[in-house]
């Protein structure tokens, strides 16, 4: 069978089925795991730290810097209609015919 299984065959639904259980001593796993990840967080492990902080503060919004064609400078966003951009698409194609008579 090709594609994505079955959604109650998924590793998602299984992983959601094994965190309701209850672990051995009561709690259900997914307590457990939130339990482990706070010690870890308390014992100085920076990468639960992050995923404590994430989960509490939300993820800090991420720069995004991209250069321009030239290298320099942002990207310009510029909003076109559809012949505006027919325009731009036609003196592309011009330019590479032109080119290519050339060679």
């Amino acid at each position: 069978m090709a594609g994505r299984p079955p959604a109650e065959k998924s590793f998602a639904a299984m992983l959601r089925i094994a965190i309701k259980e209850a672990g051995e001593d009561g709690r259900d796993n997914l307590r457990q795991i939130a339990d482990t990840l706070v010690s870890e967080a308390i014992e100085g492990n920076m990468q639960a730290i992050k995923e404590v902080a994430d989960r509490l503060d939300g993820k800090p919004a991420q720069q995004i810097n991209h250069a321009n064609a030239t290298g320099e400078g942002p990207v310009k966003v510029e909003h076109a209609t559809d012949a505006e951009l027919a325009k731009v698409v036609a003196l592309i194609l011009a330019k590479a015919m032109k080119q290519q008579n050339a060679d």
